[in-house]
């Protein structure tokens, strides 16, 4: 007998054509930085009411949205170095291909991990969803000791004493900080927004880009060959995939979290190609996975579950999947496409004043998403986002901003 979550639905006109409209907003956020497909979806959530079709439908929109932009995210990752949290730990690696001139290729490897991901992700998903349905009540009961072990591995990825001391800083700081504005109910111009809207966009974007401001822009880019071998190609994006799947089921930790802890897997010789791969591998199967865990488990784990949650979105896994599968294609299709052309386009710009534009619309975004409120909390986590690079120690370790909230949670 198949799983209960295994239920089947009809694919119409309607459906597509709405998935159609999630993958043209998906492109649209995955190239914007500091904006998220989370923030399209929970718009959609709002005017379900108004809104024609089956709720399928709609669900179909929200889900094509984020797959697409999981696909698309690391393009402004690369050309502007704003990350959003999903591709804070693969910023660094890119970079150093893109000022190397291998900008076209890490867009590449960008989505040949995704992509392979997806496949992975859809292969595993049902048997370990089923194992998951089994463990979970054990892990949720065990959460905050949980996130503990996770806390200690990422301090322990450091290469020395000193890092690691300020990593542990670095993650008191973060979950402070979380402590603080995670309960603040923020409203701005537009209904869907919310505290993390500005509170990431000061943790991840900002700080970067007061770094570039010193920065020498994009240099010429080489050809985009891809020199990765097949094998590491696999392995990598396998161990992208299974960071998706920890992501995808564990409430707190993130695909850049889940990226660092599955480090160990990506083969040494691989260096910044083999983690970009895992990195995005990660970003986008933890979106497959979600999907099986909101559908099995009813735990919605990303801003775009919880939107198809709150919408009531029917577990209609065949469309659902299907949509899937249609967003991953083309959003791999965009990468190469798209892509391409905005790395040299922004390589043609002044980068001081491209710098401060893309700083300025991260101030919009956070005043349209949580109001004059949404300024400070914006302020206040740049001032925060700023201490991993002072310090030395990577970015993911602000991730534990979250962890308040899981444990509350």
């Amino acid at each position: 007998m198949a799983p209960e979550f295994l239920v089947t639905a009809p694919v119409g006109v309607t459906t597509l054509g709405y998935a159609c409209f999630g993958i043209a907003l998906g492109t649209c956020s995955g190239l914007t930085p500091g904006l998220h497909a989370n923030n399209f979806a929970l718009v959609l959530a709002a005017f379900v009411p108004a809104l024609p079709g089956p709720t399928v439908a709609l669900g179909a929109a929200m889900l094509a949205a984020g797959v697409v932009h999981t696909f698309l995210d690391i393009v402004p990752a690369l050309a502007l170095g704003v990350p959003d949290p999903a591709t804070a730990a693969v910023t660094l690696p890119g970079h150093r291909l893109v000022l190397d001139g291998r900008g076209l290729e890490a867009l590449r490897l960008s989505a040949l991990g995704s992509g392979l991901a997806v496949v992975a992700a859809l292969v595993v998903a049902v048997p370990l969803t089923q194992a998951v349905e089994v463990a979970y009540p054990t892990l949720r009961r065990h959460m905050p000791a949980v996130l503990v072990v996770v806390g200690l591995v990422l301090v322990f990825t450091e290469s020395t004493w000193p890092r690691r001391v300020a990593a542990v800083c670095v993650l008191g700081v973060a979950a402070g900080l979380g402590w603080v504005v995670l309960d603040l109910s923020l409203s701005g111009p537009i209904a869907a927004g919310g505290v993390l809207a500005p509170l990431f966009a000061g943790l991840f974007g900002a700080p970067v880009l007061i770094e570039a401001l010193d920065g020498e822009g994009i240099p010429p880019q080489a050809d985009p060959t891809v020199t990765l071998d097949r094998r590491t190609l696999a392995g990598t994006a396998g161990a992208g995939a299974g960071a998706g799947a920890l992501v995808g089921y564990l409430p707190g930790v993130s695909a850049a979290v889940g990226t660092v802890l599955v480090l160990p897997a990506v083969p040494g010789e691989a260096d910044a190609r083999g983690f970009l791969v895992a990195s995005s591998g990660a970003n986008t199967a933890n979106t497959i996975f979600a999907l099986f865990a909101l559908l099995a488990l009813g735990t919605p784990r990303t801003g775009v579950m919880v939107a198809m949650d709150r919408a009531g979105v029917p577990g209609a896994t065949g469309v659902l999947v299907a949509t899937a599968c249609l967003a991953s294609a083309v959003g791999f299709a965009l990468v190469v496409s798209v892509g391409d052309a905005y790395l040299r386009t922004v390589g043609r710009l002044d980068h001081t004043r491209v710098s401060l534009v893309t700083g300025g619309l991260l101030v919009v975004l956070a005043y349209l998403f949580a109001g004059g409120m949404g300024l400070a909390v914006f302020a206040l986590a740049a001032v925060v986002g700023l201490l991993p690079p002072v310090l030395g120690v990577r970015r993911v370790h602000l991730m534990a901003v979250l962890a308040p909230a899981i444990v509350a949670g």
